[in-house]
């Protein structure tokens, strides 16, 4: 992982997440907003990144934007909006995908995803990468959460769950313990850097993508997105950091 010039990445893709609030204002929704990360050398200190990387909520990919079951008639002509995440190539290649967690709550308690069994759910990727204010950085890999069948879809996509109990990766040996419920966040992402030589126990061939959907945070979730981020723009097409219209 080249996580320091990632930081940067996701920092200004995250412009605006943690802005003050009145007191009688209600929080605004969660979003998660596209964007990659493709290398320089220099950046990456040795060979540059390629084009292979993509984030996008795309309608058909996903379950029910509206909450109900997916594949029946009452919820047919729904959007179902689904984040793809894709790394077209080696885990070793200077390149991510992902998405910037807006509106995220400075303490957090729970986090969640739904994926789409037969897809990737590796022990770094996806995964949420979590930036204290103190600016420690720490991972919460697929592969650590809680699997249970997702409502919506139980047949088909399972829902990952991470909580107290899940063991948190910090990025350096250094690093003071992270605590649900009580450090304070700073960031919140979601990455995916592992390519088609990486597998899983439900990916044994290493198809290097995974779909997500109902991302959530202390129990808020966010259904649906907009944005297309690949290899060849470097932002998303829409709502993202580089191209802010909040």
């Amino acid at each position: 992982m080249r996580v320091s010039r990632l930081k940067q990445v996701v920092a200004m893709a995250s412009t605006l997440v943690f802005g003050t609030m009145c007191a009688a204002t209600a929080a605004p929704p969660l979003q998660a907003v596209p964007f990659v990360f493709v290398g320089t050398a220099a950046e990456c200190g040795g060979p540059a990144g390629s084009n292979i990387v993509t984030s996008a909520w795309l309608g058909g990919m996903g379950l029910p934007d509206n909450g109900g079951d997916n594949g029946v008639p009452a919820t047919a002509n729904d959007p179902h909006r689904g984040l793809l995440l894709s790394k077209n190539g080696p885990t070793t290649d200077c390149s991510s995908a992902g998405v910037v967690i807006r509106h995220a709550p400075r303490t957090i308690t729970e986090l969640n995803f739904d994926y789409r069994k037969g897809g990737h759910c590796g022990a770094g990727a996806p995964r949420f990468n979590i930036t204290t204010e103190a600016g420690f950085t720490y991972f919460v890999g697929c592969a650590a959460g809680v699997p249970t069948p997702a409502p919506q879809d139980p047949t088909q996509w399972q829902r990952v769950t991470f909580s107290e109990a899940t063991p948190v990766t910090p990025q350096l040996a250094t690093n003071p313990p992270f605590v649900f419920g009580t450090t304070p966040v700073k960031q919140l992402a979601i990455v995916f850097d592992e390519g088609t030589d990486s597998t899983s126990a439900e990916d044994p061939n290493g198809v290097g993508l995974a779909v997500l959907d109902n991302i959530s945070v202390n129990g808020q979730f966010i259904t649906s997105g907009v944005g297309i981020a690949d290899g060849n723009s470097g932002k998303a097409h829409g709502r993202n950091g580089d191209d802010d219209d909040d």
